[in-house]
């Protein structure tokens, strides 16, 4: 199972940089028509963004038990959304011996 979680964190962080700059070569975000940034489903789906990026905050904030690492991963998760959620999965994982269980992953030890 670590493998495969591996594999897609992998992809994720791989697809949302590539997206990211494919996106960035067109527009920049800041840029982004007044029409488009108050549409009430661009607004809805930022909010669940978000909602998602906290949710997955919780787990980090419980995993590390430095005051610094829970302030620093939230600014990241908050400014960098999947990519930095992909980034911390595979930190995770990769300090993980193969054969580790999903106990191993998700729980602090």
């Amino acid at each position: 199972m670590i493998w495969f979680l591996r594999i897609a964190f992998s992809v994720v962080l791989l697809a949302m940089l590539w997206v990211t700059t494919w996106a960035s070569s067109f527009q920049a975000l800041w840029e982004l028509p007044r029409e488009l940034a108050t549409h009430p489903w661009f607004v809805a789906t930022l909010f669940d963004a978000y909602f998602g990026f906290l949710t997955f905050y919780c787990w980090v904030a419980y995993k590390e038990t430095s005051l610094w690492a829970r302030i620093l991963w939230l600014i990241g998760i908050l400014l960098l959304g999947n990519i930095a959620m992909a980034g911390y999965m595979l930190w995770k994982l990769c300090k993980l011996p193969s054969r580790a269980s999903m106990e191993d992953l998700l729980l602090r030890r």
